[in-house]
């Protein structure tokens, strides 16, 4: 898939390209980044997309409107530092990945435990017309309380959710990169939802342990009152007129799973209109930290199929979080096995609540999308 730089934020005419790129081998380039790029011609280097933080708009150099519109993977020979050595004052640099079509930018944050762009400054890049465009920006921050590192996360709104599934899946991609490492690692990462311990496997996707799920309605928080356990499980939530079955879960971040409405047989999840609903859902009162929201369709008792509101983003192609919830959700119901593929617009992802640690383990892809640079 050939990624095109700014095609519709500048009266330039620029030149289409016919590269593709393989989503499998994605690889870091060494000229992008590294010093002696300066002096190269300007076909053999990628891009850089000069997008302004202060001003919605792209300006493109005469130079870089000459090169190829592609953004590239070079070899895999190519010098492992040259990215992270580079150190360029007044520009941002980052690597956009995607998990099942859940995209973040990823930003080298080891050396400082702030974080190098501000919410309002998150929020811009990851606008879709005037900026990089991303579900959110993801930093790698230097570890605390005896972990490897620390993960931090800012939504496509600014907002700052406690974790992200997909993104640690993509995170731990990115330190692999960073520290130069291959085949089969694991690392324990600090979130806002607690300790988080990821593991790339010989065949690059990544297993999380997500913890264990929490279920007691305050902790997760909802108002609901709880009726089984101090959980809140197929209760009922009034919607816009429509009451809704809904199971409150949280996985360090709230969410809200519903299998359908009030008398519903089988939720039809490709004919809801998210953008309608999903915001009623998310800042509904009986949630004060707003929520997630999952709707979910059973095809068997390993198989579910779910559609997502996120908390901050909006409707995504994927939430790691989510699935886990739906999940546990869907065993609570008595609807699903505590081993399942779910199903989300953009893949599958395979999801176990074991019984003997009660941790909730998520398996699935997370894949580089491109390199780049922006002045902040």
């Amino acid at each position: 898939m050939a990624i095109a730089a700014a095609t519709s934020a500048s009266t330039t005419t620029l030149p289409s390209s016919s590269a593709s790129r393989a989503p499998s081998a994605p690889v870091r380039p060494s000229s992008f980044f590294s010093p002696s790029s300066a002096s190269s011609p300007p076909q053999s280097r990628l891009l850089r997309a000069r997008i302004p933080l202060r001003t919605p708009r792209l300006s493109i150099s005469a130079a870089a409107a000459a090169a190829s519109m592609s953004v590239r993977t070079p070899e895999r020979s190519s010098p492992p530092s040259s990215f992270l050595d580079r150190r360029e004052s007044g520009f941002l640099h980052f690597v956009k990945y995607h998990g099942l079509g859940n995209d973040f930018i990823l930003v080298d944050n080891r050396d400082s435990s702030e974080p190098r762009v501000t919410p309002e400054q998150a929020a811009k890049l990851c606008d879709r017309n005037f900026g990089i465009g991303a579900d959110g920006v993801i930093f790698a921050m230097p570890g605390i309380n005896g972990t490897d590192y620390t993960m931090r996360i800012f939504n496509s709104d600014g907002s700052e959710p406690e974790m992200c599934g997909n993104g640690v899946r993509c995170f731990a991609r990115f330190i692999a990169e960073l520290e130069n490492l291959s085949g089969k690692q694991r690392f324990t990462v600090h979130t806002g939802a607690g300790l988080i311990v990821p593991e790339i496997q010989d065949d690059g996707k990544v297993t999380v342990d997500m913890g264990e799920p929490i279920l007691k309605a305050s902790d997760v928080p909802t108002k609901l009152l709880p009726n089984k356990d101090h959980s809140v499980v197929k209760s009922e939530l009034k919607v816009d007129g429509v009451t809704w079955n809904v199971t409150c879960v949280s996985m360090g971040n709230p969410h809200c799973v519903t299998f359908g409405a009030k008398g519903e047989q089988n939720l039809q999840v490709d004919e809801l209109n998210l953008a309608e609903i999903g915001p009623n859902f998310e800042h509904h009162e009986m949630f004060p930290a707003r929520t997630n929201t999952e709707f979910v369709q059973v095809f068997s008792p390993s198989h579910l199929k779910m559609r997502v509101w996120e908390r901050g983003a909006g409707a995504t192609l994927a939430c790691g979080t989510g699935a886990c919830a739906v999940v546990v959700a869907a065993v609570l119901e008595g609807r699903a096995g505590r081993s399942c593929t779910v199903d989300l617009p953009g893949g599958p992802l395979e999801i176990e609540w074991r019984e003997k640690d009660n941790h909730v383990y998520m398996t699935g892809p997370a894949e580089v999308v491109f390199y780049g640079s922006v002045p902040i």
